[in-house]
């Protein structure tokens, strides 16, 4: 395939090799050839000149490597990566073949394209061209995992034992606002995932026999869901927002720069929940708890059946906030729900997962200098945002103290997670020129 002009044919090449290995995390793919991926990244490094080695978890494994800068007591910057993507199906939906990269109207279509090889690399490719130049200003080092699409957990627990230098660390696996608009996402939100299942009898009933006199598991379920449940605006009880942190001045600002909320809810096809939705959008989905119902189960809802259900489930995701304790939300959020039911019902509450919120001050030398390395590149100055969804590596950096730089050339237009995951050409080259002058500007920074 030729290269597209404007575009360096090297890092093409190699974007193309990568994309066509099938590193699927999300349940079709093969142990081999995430593996394969792994070993893709590290053999990169080595070309380079630098090291790197495949680290082994109890899942797929860490591609872990070092460049070094081509002048002394420079500083250290971590970069971020995954190599894994999700499942190409339905396959019929895709106009090429997912893992054949083809290139349309300007846009380079291939599964993990944007989310996260192209992204990815755009800091890989950079940081070894800089160093085979003998331009390489700091130190990089590189993980790339093959979990993110299945939960990150390996990776945080790498991260949080690591005893590496990292000045700080820099992620290519965010949104732009638009085409010509770079930003920072400086917060991501945490989640807890929980079944609730609540059992008022040892089995199901007549309900012309025992309808108005017994529990009906269902009636008693909803009523438990009614205590946690968002307020009419979306927001919830006190004791589900303890430890929220409010967004800086300088965030809030930056937000006007953002498509209007009213735009944003308008496009997803679905109606906003209050009269001040659309206005407070940003704050809801990036500084605000959410609690949603994501499947609720009980009796037979296929049938029409007279009976009084014993059992009921329900499948329940709350986002958590920056400043939030997740632990310590999971803990209010169940107990809630076992003091509503009614006396004498058995309740079970499974946790299924948990992952912690991050945030970072936008107002530091590191984030300073991304700033200004971003309007470099793009011509314009970035917007400092928030992420509504769950990066469980940012709370692992947060965790560690390391400043991150969480920036991309991605956009919600790229359909990743979808069939016809693509992305523009030009925002491709966009994000090796900003990889470059991130590298330059941070490389000002004092080695710690």
């Amino acid at each position: 395939m030729t290269t597209p002009p404007g575009l360096d044919p090297v890092f093409f090449d190699s974007l193309c090799d990568l994309l066509r290995i099938p590193s699927v995390s999300s349940g079709s793919g093969e142990p081999e050839d995430l593996r394969r991926a792994a070993m893709w990244v590290c053999s990169r490094v080595r070309e380079a000149g630098g090291s790197a080695d495949l680290v082994q978890t109890p899942g797929n494994p860490l591609a872990v490597g070092s460049i070094p800068a081509s002048r002394p007591n420079a500083p250290t910057i971590l970069v971020y990566g995954h190599y894994d993507v999700q499942g190409g199906e339905p396959l019929e939906l895709w106009e090429t073949p997912p893992f054949e990269p083809t290139i349309r109207d300007g846009k380079l279509y291939a599964r993990g394209v944007s989310d996260d090889k192209g992204n990815f690399l755009c800091l890989l490719h950079t940081a070894c061209e800089m160093a085979r130049a003998g331009q390489l200003p700091l130190n990089v080092r590189i993980v790339a995992e093959g979990e993110e699409e299945t939960g990150s957990d390996n990776v945080g627990d790498w991260l949080l034992g690591d005893d590496g230098p990292a000045d700080a660390a820099l992620v290519f696996d965010s949104l732009m606002v638009d085409s010509e608009t770079p930003a920072i996402t400086i917060g991501s939100r945490g989640i807890v995932q929980l079944t609730v299942e609540v059992v008022t009898g040892e089995r199901d009933l007549h309900s012309g026999l025992y309808g108005g006199v017994v529990h009906n598991a269902i009636h008693a379920l909803n009523s438990m869901l009614a205590a946690v449940l968002p307020r009419l605006d979306g927001t919830l009880r006190d004791e589900l927002r303890a430890g929220v942190v409010e967004p800086t001045p300088q965030e809030v600002k930056s937000w006007e720069t953002l498509p209007p909320g009213a735009t944003v809810i308008a496009e997803s096809g679905s109606l906003p929940l209050h009269g001040s939705s659309a206005d407070q959008y940003y704050r809801m989905t990036g500084s605000e708890p959410s609690f949603d119902l994501t499947g609720i189960s009980g009796g037979v809802p296929d049938q029409i059946r007279t009976i009084i259900p014993a059992r009921a489930q329900a499948k329940v995701s709350m986002r958590v906030a920056p400043g939030q304790d997740v632990v310590a939300l999971s803990d209010v959020l169940s107990q809630l729900l076992r003091d509503a039911a009614p006396a004498g019902a058995t309740v079970n509450v499974s946790i299924h997962a948990t992952s912690p919120p991050a945030l970072f001050d936008p107002d530091t030398p590191v984030m300073n200098l991304a700033a200004r390395a971003l309007e470099e590149a793009f011509g314009k100055p970035p917007v400092f945002m928030r992420l509504g969804g769950t990066l469980p590596i940012m709370a692992a950096l947060s965790q560690r103290g390391i400043p991150t730089v969480l920036t991309g050339v991605a956009m919600a237009e790229d359909a990743f997670h979808a069939p016809n995951e693509s992305i523009s050409i030009e925002r491709l080259s966009l994000g090796l020129r900003a990889a470059r002058s991130l590298y330059t500007h941070l490389a000002t920074l004092e080695a710690r």
